[in-house]
């Protein structure tokens, strides 16, 4: 598994301080894709278990959530990720163009950005959208946290 961008954001997920992945070979292809340069497989860099555990530790004590863009398609290494982040107290996200994931990636995920990206409906900021960020945990729907 690759990623294209690592960054600390703050808007993707509301109320916590996100370490972000933009993962790459994403195959849906979604028209008008903000980061479509991530299509290859292998753009960017190896996300390996070792880099990963060493960026957990960096910033550890200054992020509440690590959030990958992407990456359901590599399932497995995935769901190594999403545990490892777990057991360091850290919050889980995936922002996918799908309308479901599998079963055992939810199981470790908080929240869930689900639908892809239509241009006719907007994002998340849009009360048009087709998107829906989930706080697994309860079962609510925040999309209301992205408007303005």
């Amino acid at each position: 598994m690759y990623f294209s961008r690592e960054q600390v954001v703050f808007q993707e997920v509301p109320g916590e301080v996100s370490l972000a992945y933009t993962i790459s070979g994403c195959p849906l292809r979604c028209p008008g894709c903000h980061s479509a340069d991530t299509w290859p497989a292998m753009a960017g860099e190896p996300l390996s278990e070792e880099y990963f555990r060493q960026r957990l530790e960096t910033y550890a004590g200054l992020i509440s959530c690590v959030l990958f863009m992407g990456g359901e398609w590599h399932e497995a290494q995935l769901l190594l990720l999403l545990k490892l982040a777990r057991r360091q107290g850290l919050n889980t996200c995936l922002y996918t163009g799908l309308d479901m994931v599998a079963p055992r990636l939810q199981a470790e995920l908080t929240y869930l950005k689900t639908g892809p990206w239509l241009r006719d409906l907007g994002g998340l900021e849009s009360p048009l959208t087709n998107q829906r960020f989930m706080d697994l945990r309860s079962n609510r729907c925040l999309n209301h946290k992205f408007h303005q």
